[in-house]
This record gives C-alpha cells, sequence and structure tokens, in this order.
C-alpha cells in the first residue's frame, strides 16, 4: 500500500472529513473532472505555490536563528508569527490534498483562507514597528504566494470542477 492510500485510509477511518467538513463532508466531485488535465496543473500549481510558501516561512526562521547566534534580539512577535506561517502552510496542505480527492469542503476552506490570508497578513504587516523589515518582505511575498493560490482556486475551470454542493437536508 503506497502512502497516499494509507493516509487516506487512516484519515477517513478516524473520520476527520466529517469534522473539517461538516455537513458536506461527504460531497466528492466527479472523477472525470477530478482527472481533467487542467484540474492536474491547477492542483500541481497549488503544491508549487505551497512548497514556496513553506521556503519562505522556513527562511524566516532561519533568518531569526541566525540574528540571534548573532547577538541581535529578535521580537518574540517574529518567532509567533514564523511558527504561525508554517503551522497555516501545513493546514494548507492538507486542504489541498483533500480537495485534490475530489472533497468539495476542502476546496471551499482553501479558497476562503487564501483570500482572507492574504488580507490579514497584510494589515498586521502594515502596523508601524511590530516586525523588522525583513519580516514585513516576508509576509508580503507570503501573501502574494497565498493570492497565487486563489488565483488558481478561482479560475473558470476550478470553479466548474468544484460547484457549490447541494443544501444538506440532515439535521
Amino acid at each position: 500500500m503506497t502512502f497516499p492510500a494509507l493516509a487516506d485510509r487512516v484519515w477517513c477511518r478516524l473520520r476527520l472529513d466529517r469534522i473539517a467538513g461538516g455537513r458536506q463532508a461527504d460531497h466528492v466531485i466527479q472523477r472525470e473532472m477530478l482527472e481533467h488535465p487542467a484540474t492536474i496543473r491547477s492542483f500541481r500549481w497549488i503544491r508549487w505555490l505551497l512548497v514556496a510558501e513553506t521556503v519562505v516561512g522556513l527562511a524566516a526562521i532561519v533568518v531569526a536563528v541566525v540574528l540571534t547566534r548573532d547577538g541581535q534580539t529578535v521580537p518574540w512577535a517574529v518567532w509567533f508569527r514564523a511558527t504561525v506561517v508554517l503551522l497555516i502552510t501545513m493546514t494548507l496542505y492538507l486542504f489541498a490534498w483533500r480537495a485534490q480527492l475530489g472533497y468539495s469542503w476542502a476546496y471551499q476552506r482553501l479558497r476562503l483562507f487564501s483570500r482572507i490570508f492574504p488580507i490579514v497578513t497584510l494589515v498586521v504587516a502594515a502596523i508601524p514597528g511590530l516586525y523588522p523589515f525583513w519580516m514585513v518582505i516576508e509576509q508580503i511575498l507570503f501573501s502574494v504566494l497565498m493570492v497565487g493560490i486563489g488565483d488558481v482556486l478561482t479560475s473558470d475551470h476550478m470553479r466548474t470542477t468544484f460547484p457549490k454542493p447541494p443544501r444538506s437536508t440532515r439535521s
């Protein structure tokens, strides 16, 4: 059994789609749309953008470590932000994985977060004196990458591939 198949099996066994997806947890898109070349290409772009976000997040931690080792004081906000960016990115990997398997809830979450995170990040980066200049640049890069993910997710093809699920009749 491959690692992705094993991970999916464990994920399903723990019923985590139900927890994360709520009422729409079982809604999966049509297989032919999932296997469409444009869908495959879109998820490839999303993975590369997430890898770039991971690199940006790790670079922020490396810069903070180097500055600390050189005797400079690195504000607590920098450590917190760098850690949160990596945790957010891991969550986005999870959503991308489930969306790539056809789960509409994961696509919707990924699309929502790709719209919200850049706004929040840029607003926080604009607070004078909160972060050093290099961290503000990191936040801008993070936002640009998130906007790229949002752009891929809101393409005509992806919106057609992941139509809004029908309302659940369960209570």
